[in-house]
């Protein structure tokens, strides 16, 4: 784990900005996902019994990744089909949290527990590295954003994100979270994360206390998120963000709050939320077309080898 010092290197800020133009494509916003055709694909699909999953990466074609909390494998659903298959087994003792696909075909996930991010080729199912963040104890790798140069994955056991190069060999970045940020003892805190629409900042939110973050990526400041029309976002799990709407999901709630943006990222007003009969504590969700997909974690069953999941679909 590299102990370094939270503040960017000039050369790091500066490609950061220069990779400004693709931070649409890296929050889920690409444009092969928001002109597609989605009136006859199916809106639910079954994973495996005992899979046990948690997140959900979708990129520039219809293939949905889902990530097992059972043993880190990686399934993939044909989005146009419902049909699916694992890309990549995983192993005995890990774990798939969240987890994000690259434009090159690497995916980036958050290991839970042991404190650990694995980067994985999704076309070969090649494990391609291993990056241990923490210590094995302690910690929750939870989720991951692509932004900039840099994977960025958020701990719900400590108030710091850890920032893995994308691509390419390098040094890991540790940013200690300060400013507003509570970190609140033996529970959940930071979970989902998304970049601002500007390109320059992360919103992290705060499962525990439902509190939303702006955290600034060269310091590590975390400002919080006034909410208009909501008093938290209590349970709050995964985060999409298209322009300056965000969508969060609060997973035991069985619910998604749809917030707009202010300019800033200073205020965030609830225009809607989404309600199914079919959520089943959804997690994280990504966005095909017109639609977010989500899968079903089912927190609240019995979490067992014959245990049955699926993924659904609801529109934007």
């Amino acid at each position: 784990m590299s102990q370094n010092h939270p503040r960017l290197s000039r050369r790091t800020v500066l490609a950061g900005a220069a990779a400004a133009l693709a931070v649409a494509a890296d929050a889920g916003t690409a444009s092969a996902a928001s002109g597609a055709p989605t009136r006859a694909y199916p809106t639910e699909f079954p994973l495996p019994d005992g899979f046990l999953p948690e997140g959900i990466s979708i990129g520039g074609e219809p293939y949905a990744y889902m990530g097992s909390r059972a043993n880190g494998a990686v399934y993939r659903t044909d989005l146009r089909t419902g049909k699916g298959g694992f890309i990549y087994a995983g192993a005995t003792g890990t774990a798939a949290i969240g987890l994000k696909l690259d434009h090159d075909g690497l995916l980036y996930i958050a290991g839970g527990g042991g404190g650990s991010a694995r980067v994985v080729d999704s076309r070969t199912g090649e494990l391609v590295t291993t990056y241990q963040l923490t210590d094995e104890t302690g910690h929750f790798i939870n989720d991951v954003i692509l932004l900039g140069g840099r994977a960025w994955f958020t701990d719900s056991r400590d108030s710091v994100l850890h920032g893995v190069p994308r691509g390419r060999a390098g040094e890991i970045l540790r940013l200690p979270l300060s400013g507003d940020w509570v970190q609140i003892p033996d529970v959940n805190n930071a979970n989902g994360i998304v970049g601002t629409p500007d390109g320059r900042g992360l919103i992290v939110v705060s499962s525990t206390s439902g509190t939303l973050y702006h955290v600034d990526l060269r310091t590590g400041r975390a400002t919080e998120i006034a909410l208009s029309g909501a008093d938290n976002v209590s349970n709050g799990d995964g985060l999409v963000r298209i322009g300056r709407t965000l969508y969060v999901v609060q997973n035991r709630l069985n619910l998604i709050s749809v917030f707009d943006l202010d300019a800033k990222v200073r205020t965030a007003t609830l225009r809607r939320t989404i309600t199914d009969p079919r959520f089943d504590v959804p997690t994280t969700a990504a966005r095909w077309g017109n639609r977010l997909y989500l899968v079903n974690a089912r927190f609240t069953s019995p979490q067992t080898p014959d245990t049955t999941f699926n993924g659904v679909a609801v529109s934007l």
